[in-house]
């Protein structure tokens, strides 16, 4: 190509080419190949034929020998080849580094929405507070989550204590609970025949209303207990809720429902708490492993938990 033709297409001078046409050059020179360099850039074998014809007019020489079937680099090629893939390299690298620095620092977590929200949220502005860089992404439900596809780091699984998997947060006893005026008419365990049953509704499992009251049921040998009438919720925290309006009786699961009692909102009339045989176990998706602020919140529940059972 000689001087003139190359400024009658458009010469760039002291300008660098299009990046667009650095990377399909790059592809070829690679390949060897504009077929594939097609493939590779998801464009037409055409197209990438006129990037490189329009980057050697930039450039106002030949960077391929077109042979029958192949192609070559020419010695300006292989130049160009080198200061392309080592420029790529390095914007590759850099790219890379400044998301890395600026992609926000998350903590997902999912647990059922009873733990979340009587036992996580109260304490939550304790750790965000000391970690404010943090954002935490709080999954409440009672589906069971798969921690890698949700792209979640942590589980708080509510299971039986035989099934746990992970690292035990605390083990559950329960106790009915009602509001202080309710608990004001209860004298003795069979009194319950004369309020409602608060409970939560298991329309896929086929258990009775009173499955949650079992282990107490049976330490006080009231097995045959029936109540005046029962309502039936959804959500564990709606049952709760209708209690310390004064609906009636709900069996209380600590120690998620310590600081309701605590605050005198709802009372325990008769008894002790009866270990239900279930808990709550921290599992840890494979993701957690690079994540540190995920390992933190780990050791932040289990410190939560071991200064509650202190309290």
């Amino acid at each position: 190509m000689h001087p003139e033709n190359v400024k009658t297409h458009g010469a760039l001078g002291g300008e660098l080419p299009p990046l667009e046409l650095l990377r399909s050059f790059e592809a070829a020179a690679r390949r060897l190949s504009f077929t594939l360099a097609a493939g590779e850039l998801h464009l037409t074998q055409s197209a990438v034929s006129r990037q490189i014809q329009q980057l050697e007019a930039s450039l106002g020489v030949l960077l391929f020998e077109r042979r029958h079937r192949s192609l070559v680099l020419t010695e300006a090629g292989g130049v160009m080849q080198r200061a392309v893939t080592d420029s790529l390299e390095r914007l590759r690298d850099a790219t890379a580094r400044l998301r890395a620095t600026s992609a926000p620092r998350q903590v997902a977590i999912t647990s059922t929405p009873g733990f979340a929200s009587f036992w996580l949220i109260p304490r939550l502005a304790r750790f965000t507070g000391s970690h404010p860089q943090v954002d935490v992404r709080v999954s409440a439900t009672l589906e069971v989550l798969d921690l890698e596809s949700s792209r979640i780091d942590l589980a708080v699984r509510f299971v039986p204590i035989g099934r746990g998997i992970g690292t035990a947060l605390f083990e559950e006893s329960v106790i009915p609970l009602c509001s202080p005026q309710l608990a004001a008419s209860l004298r003795e365990p069979s009194d319950f025949s004369k309020l409602t049953l608060l409970t939560v509704d298991y329309p896929d499992h086929g258990e009775a209303p009173t499955v949650d009251w079992e282990p107490w049921l049976r330490v006080m040998g009231l097995d045959q207990l029936r109540m005046k009438s029962t309502l039936r919720f959804t959500l564990y925290t709606d049952a709760v809720a209708a209690a310390v309006a004064g609906q009636g009786v709900v069996i209380g699961r600590l120690p998620l429902l310590r600081d309701l009692v605590q605050a005198g909102r709802l009372v325990a009339p008769l008894g002790e708490g009866v270990a239900s045989h279930r808990g709550y176990f921290i599992e840890t998706s494979r993701r957690a492993a690079g994540n540190p602020d995920a390992l933190e919140f780990a050791q932040w529940l289990r410190e939560e938990a071991e200064a509650a059972q202190r309290g």
